[in-house]
C-alpha cells in the first residue's frame, strides 16, 4: 500500500534515543530522561478536584462544541487582557483547540494547500516543519541566527535580529509564489531563543507590507526567567490584521494531557479554523473544559510556581554542565537547556552524541538534529526531572565524558 502523505517524512530521531532508553531500563540501568519535553509537575489541585466533579455530571458526558464551550473562550479572553493588555472577542476572535500541535495542524490545512510555501525558521520545533507540508505546502527553512552564526561557548546565543530578518527577506524574495505563512515560536523551542515586542513589531511590519500571515506558537507565553516578559504578537499594534497566536495550558499550567489549546488573534483565521473544526472534531471533553476555566481563573498565578521549579533545574543544570566545562549559558525562558555538543565530539553529529549519552552516562536527551538541519550541532536538555536527579545526571555525565575524554 502506498501513504503518500506521510512517505516523505524522516525517521523520527528523537524514537531511536526513546528506544536506547528504554533498553537501558529494561538492562537495569537508571536512566536519568532529560529528552522528551513532558512535564512532570502536577496540574493545578482546584483543576483537578473540578475535572473529578464535573466527570460525575451526565450532561457533561454529550458531545460538547468544537470551537469552545463559552465560558472558557471568555476566561482565555480575560487572561489575555490582563497578562498582555490585549483585547480579544471571545466570540470572534477565540477557538479552543485540542492542545496546540492539532491547533497548528489544521490551521495549516486553511492557510496554505499545494502550490503554497511557508517560512519557517531552522531549527525548529517538529510540527512547525511538518504542519504545512502535511496540508501539501512547500516549507523554506530560515535560519533563525544567520547562517554564519555559530552557537558555542558560555555567551548566551545571539536574539534573533537582523541577522534572521535578512534571511527571512532573502527567503521572500527567492520564493515563488510568493509565501502565505510565516510560523514562529518565542520563546523558541528548542534554541530557546527570547525576543522583545521590538522584534514583533518589526514581524507584524514585515507581515503588513508583504500581505502574509503570521502563526505564532506561544508555548512557553509563562516560562521565562531573570525578570524576562515574553511578549505576545498581538501586542503589537495592527498585529491582528496579519497575525494569530496560540496559547496552551500544557507548560503554562502544566496540564500536559489535557490537551487544552486556544487561537486567538485576526477574526477572518480564527473563524476560519472554527469552521474546518465543526467538520473535523467535538471539542475537547467538557470536564476538561470546565476544569480548564478554573485552572484560568483560581489558579491564574500557579504559572508563577511552576517558573520558580523550571528556574531552580535550570540553575542546577547550567552550573554543572559549565563547572565540568561544558560552557553555555542559562536560557531566559522556556523548559529547556540547548547546549552546543562539546567540541570533541561535534564531528558525530547530534543523534550519535545524544545516544553515546544514554549508553554511556545513563542520561537521555534530545538530538538537535532532530529540529531540522540547523540543530544539528546541539542536543536538548528538558527540565523534566527534580533537582536531585538533575544533579545526578550532570555527576553521570562528567564522569562518563571524563572517561571517554
Amino acid at each position: 500500500m502506498e501513504f503518500r502523505r506521510i512517505n516523505g517524512l524522516p525517521p523520527y530521531v528523537f524514537a531511536a534515543i526513546d528506544s536506547l532508553k528504554l533498553e537501558a531500563r529494561r538492562a537495569g540501568k537508571d536512566v536519568v530522561d532529560l529528552g522528551f519535553g513532558n512535564p512532570d509537575l502536577p496540574s493545578p489541585d482546584v483543576a483537578v478536584e473540578k475535572l473529578a466533579e464535573a466527570a460525575h455530571l451526565a450532561r457533561n458526558h454529550r458531545y460538547s462544541s468544537s470551537r469552545g464551550i463559552p465560558r472558557l473562550r471568555r476566561a482565555i479572553a480575560d487572561r489575555y487582557l490582563s497578562k498582555f493588555g490585549v483585547e480579544l472577542d471571545p466570540e470572534t476572535e477565540v477557538v479552543t483547540t485540542i492542545g496546540a500541535k492539532e491547533g497548528l495542524s489544521h490551521l495549516m490545512w486553511v492557510l496554505v494547500g499545494p502550490g503554497d510555501t511557508a517560512l519557517v525558521p531552522s531549527p525548529s520545533y517538529p510540527i512547525h516543519i511538518y504542519a504545512p507540508l502535511f496540508a501539501g505546502a512547500e516549507v523554506r527553512q530560515v535560519p533563525l541566527h544567520g547562517p554564519a552564526t555559530q552557537l558555542s561557548g558560555p555567551e548566551p546565543p545571539p536574539e534573533p535580529g537582523d541577522a534572521f530578518f535578512e534571511a527571512l527577506i532573502q527567503a521572500y524574495e527567492s520564493t515563488w509564489p510568493k509565501p502565505r505563512v510565516i510560523v514562529l515560536s518565542f520563546p523558541h523551542n528548542p534554541t530557546t531563543a527570547c525576543v522583545d515586542l521590538g522584534f514583533m513589531e518589526r514581524l507584524v511590519a514585515f507581515a503588513r507590507e508583504h500581505d502574509i500571515v503570521l502563526v505564532h506558537d506561544f508555548a512557553y507565553a509563562d516560562i521565562a526567567f531573570d525578570g524576562y516578559n515574553p511578549p505576545s504578537i498581538l501586542q503589537v499594534p495592527g498585529a491582528k490584521d496579519v497575525a494569530v497566536e496560540l496559547y496552551t495550558m500544557t507548560k503554562s499550567f502544566s496540564m500536559a494531557g489535557w490537551r487544552v489549546g486556544f487561537l486567538v488573534g485576526n477574526a477572518a483565521i480564527v473563524q476560519a479554523l472554527t469552521k474546518l473544526k465543526s467538520y473535523l472534531d467535538y471539542g475537547t471533553f467538557q470536564p476538561i473544559q470546565i476544569a480548564a476555566i478554573v485552572a484560568l481563573t483560581e489558579a491564574s498565578d500557579y504559572p508563577k510556581e511552576i517558573n520558580d521549579i523550571y528556574r531552580g533545574r535550570r540553575d542546577v543544570l547550567c552550573e554543572g554542565l559549565n563547572k565540568m566545562g561544558w560552557e553555555l549559558a542559562a536560557p531566559k525562558g522556556t523548559m529547556f537547556v540547548w547546549a552546543p555538543i562539546p567540541p570533541a565530539y561535534r564531528d558525530m553529529g547530534s543523534l550519535e552524541f545524544a545516544k553515546l549519552l544514554v549508553t554511556e552516562a545513563d542520561v537521555a536527551t534530545s538530538p538537535g538534529g532532530g529540529f531540522g538541519p540547523g540543530g544539528d550541532g546541539h542536543v536538548r536538555f528538558a527540565l523534566i526531572e527534580n533537582e536531585q536527579r538533575i544533579t545526578q545526571a550532570v555527576r553521570n555525565l562528567r564522569r562518563a565524558l571524563t572517561k571517554l575524554g
